[in-house]
């Protein structure tokens, strides 16, 4: 049977260098660096992985020539002295190990260099940046604040604007850390030229006003990256890969970069000695939801168009990036439109994407939610972590390893955690047994796939792997003493999950007013393939079970299953208003999927912060505002968005049944769709 991946597949060439498919690991940070910037074995290991899983080349991120000046985040890899080598050696020996090729991607932060900013160091410029006006801080909590990039308001901004004398050093640095990459044994260089960072300022004509040989055209505005191409491959060598990342775009930015200027700057990086071109974008962040636009692009494939065009105008290989599925990219490549794609969080969430691939196992894959856990832990200086794989950045630990004797384990509960703790604990040799008191598997991820669609993808692979292991799976079965008695396991997995009830407001028990569990028992259904989602009924529909949920609808909590909802809800022809009891709305979500709910909710609907309910009428909700007064909002239904509590009933039931409980996921404790994977995770390679 014939692969419908196969061009992805196929080897290809960047310069001299030979990959054995189309498939490259982004460069991105991940601050699993060590904090003086070395390769300890947490970042090597987590290459590794990805090499081990197949990718043909990684493009190490983010790797600071002047470190630690010039660094956008803290635990970023250094390599401005010769001290970074040893790791960096043993780095490419372990990709090298698996077939695999890796590449730096070398970069100066520039304005963002958020580290500077922090140790009170100068800034290093084109030219003075205009004022920053954006609104996106304001969605954060105070805690959040603390920590953002870490340095905001600590030191007044300096910045150095860049005299010839410090071109000349920028080069020098550049080109000193190629040659260091080269003794470490890496196979080839990566200029990041986007992004804002500091070579992207030289070439936008927002960022750079500068009036000497370095501004005003383009053909001027390129001239530093054309230099530092050839400075680097004077010092590596002729033969030696080097490429360029370059933004095709800077969206929200008038005057900023277009689409012209990125061709013209990628012709003249192919003339200075380029190998290939990498495209990306960028978007200004004027408000937080800018960050999902570009560079983290939240639309599938947007950025796809700038590949294609560069593609059109240099005779040297296109780097695609920005959300582009596998089979995406094999259409494409094979259309001639760009010749490899850059995976960046696909990877993240299972490193080995491109060998299920090579073997047809594409239902395997675990996919990536596009949640923005990962990179908004980089806005917090933490390291990264992906909430649909409990081992990223564990890469280095025991993982899941064969059980030294079968036992059988018994896991109650349907849900992410408890399928998670079910296909872990398969798949180490235990006999398993999987049961759930509905009649679907799925449990509140179910719900969560139409709160956030990028969820329903997820939901499909863990209902998928639980089938296609030797799970014994029973549905519409309760959990009691009895069960345990009749079927004798050896240890059982509790992973019942959380509840949401109505939290004593007056009038909840009103006829049009919705518990979120209502609500999900009414629009999630199984049918014989797995798991399927229905939408709502019209707002004028026929009462189901009683209950229509009309046109008004006011969501009573403003935290992340409140706004998906509202999100949800605005998306199907309702009128919805959000009252949110604390100043800040979507605490529990990501940064940068807070900024893009929040703002997809107040586009359409309206969320009411510091709002306290006081009473649910048969025609409105009464609540008060942040300064007590009386606020009366209409409603033809009411959703109770309450935070959830732990479910911990059956465990209560279970305690005293002589054999050992494991409690998994919300059950012991609401941590969301993360946490769940997590402890399932956990409790899996525990039994």
């Amino acid at each position: 049977m014939s692969n419908v991946h196969s061009p992805l597949l196929e080897p290809g060439r960047i310069g001299a260098l030979e990959l054995r498919n189309r498939i490259i690991m982004a460069p991105m940070g991940s601050n699993f660096a060590e904090a003086d910037g070395r390769c300890g074995e947490r970042i090597q290991a987590y290459y590794e992985a990805r090499a081990k899983g197949g990718a043909a080349l990684l493009t190490m991120g983010v790797v600071s020539i002047a470190y630690p000046s010039g660094t956008s985040s803290p635990y970023q890899v250094g390599i401005s002295n010769d001290d970074y080598i040893p790791g960096l050696t043993e780095m490419a020996r372990r990709a090298h190990k698996h077939g695999a090729k890796i590449a730096a991607q070398l970069q100066h932060a520039g304005k963002t260099a958020m580290c500077d900013l922090a140790e009170g160091r100068p800034v290093w410029v084109p030219s003075l940046p205009p004022k920053p006006s954006t609104s996106m801080m304001g969605a954060l909590t105070k805690e959040e604040l603390t920590s953002f990039a870490s340095t905001i308001g600590r030191h007044k901004p300096q910045f150095r604007v860049l005299d010839k004398g410090d071109i000349e050093q920028l080069i020098e640095w550049y080109a000193a850390a190629a040659a260091r990459a080269q003794a470490a044994g890496f196979d080839g260089i990566e200029l990041h030229a986007g992004h804002t960072y500091l070579v992207a300022g030289f070439l936008s004509p927002y960022y750079n006003q500068r009036d000497d040989e370095y501004g005003g055209s383009l053909e001027n505005r390129a001239r530093l990256m054309v230099e530092m191409i050839r400075g680097v491959k004077a010092r590596v060598g002729a033969g030696f890969p080097v490429w360029v990342r370059l933004d095709g775009e800077e969206l929200r930015s008038k005057g900023g970069i277009t689409l012209p200027d990125a061709v013209g700057a990628a012709r003249l990086a192919v003339e200075a000695g380029a190998v290939a071109v990498s495209m990306s974008a960028y978007a200004t962040f004027t408000t937080g939801v800018a960050f999902t636009e570009a560079p983290t692009v939240h639309e599938p494939g947007r950025l796809m168009d700038y590949a294609t065009e560069v593609r059109k105008a240099v005779s040297v290989p296109v780097i695609a990036a920005g959300r582009i599925s596998p089979q995406m990219a094999a259409e494409a490549i094979a259309a001639g439109r760009f010749d490899f794609v850059a995976m960046a969080r696909k990877l993240l969430a299972d490193p080995e994407l491109p060998r299920k691939l090579v073997q047809g196992r594409a239902r395997d894959v675990r996919p990536c939610n596009y949640c923005y856990v990962c990179i908004s832990e980089i806005f917090l200086n933490s390291r990264i972590k992906c909430p649909v794989n409990a081992e990223l950045g564990h890469e280095a630990e025991a993982g899941i390893t064969p059980a030294a004797a079968q036992r059988h384990v018994l896991v109650i509960g349907g849900g992410p955690a408890g399928m998670e703790a079910a296909r872990v604990a398969a798949t180490r040799g235990h006999r398993v047994t999987l049961v759930e008191r509905s009649e679907r598997l799925g449990g509140a991820l179910a719900f969560a796939a139409l709160g956030y669609a990028g969820n329903a993808p997820l939901l499909d692979n863990l209902v998928h792997q639980v089938r296609e292991l030797p799970i014994d799976v029973q549905l519409a079965t309760a959990a009691d003493a009895a069960l345990v008695g009749r079927l004798k396991p050896d240890a059982v997995v509790v992973a019942s999950g959380a509840r949401r009830g109505t939290g004593g407001l007056a009038g909840a028990g009103l006829a049009h007013v919705w518990t979120c569990d209502e609500l999900q028992r009414q629009i999630t259904l199984e049918d014989a393939g797995g798991t399927a989602r229905i939408g709502l009924p019209p707002a004028d529909a026929a009462a189901t079970q009683g209950k229509t949920l009309g046109k008004r609808v006011v969501v009573i909590g403003g935290g992340m299953v409140g706004l998906e909802l509202a999100d949800y809800l605005l998306a199907h022809d309702r009128a919805v208003t959000v009252l949110e009891p604390t100043d800040k709305a979507g605490r529990e979500l990501s940064i940068a999927l807070r900024w893009r709910v929040m703002d997809a909710v107040e586009q359409r609907g309206s969320i009411q912060r510091s709002a306290t309910v006081r009473e649910i009428t048969p025609t409105e909700v009464v609540w008060a505002d942040v300064e007590g007064k009386e606020q009366r909002t209409g409603a033809d239904s009411v959703l109770i968005a309450h935070e959830a509590t732990p479910d911990t009933g059956v465990a209560e039931l279970l305690k005293d049944c002589g054999v050992p409980l494991h409690l998994a996921g919300d059950c012991r404790g609401v941590e969301q769709i993360e946490g769940a994977i997590r402890d399932g995770f956990r409790v899996g390679c525990e039994v």
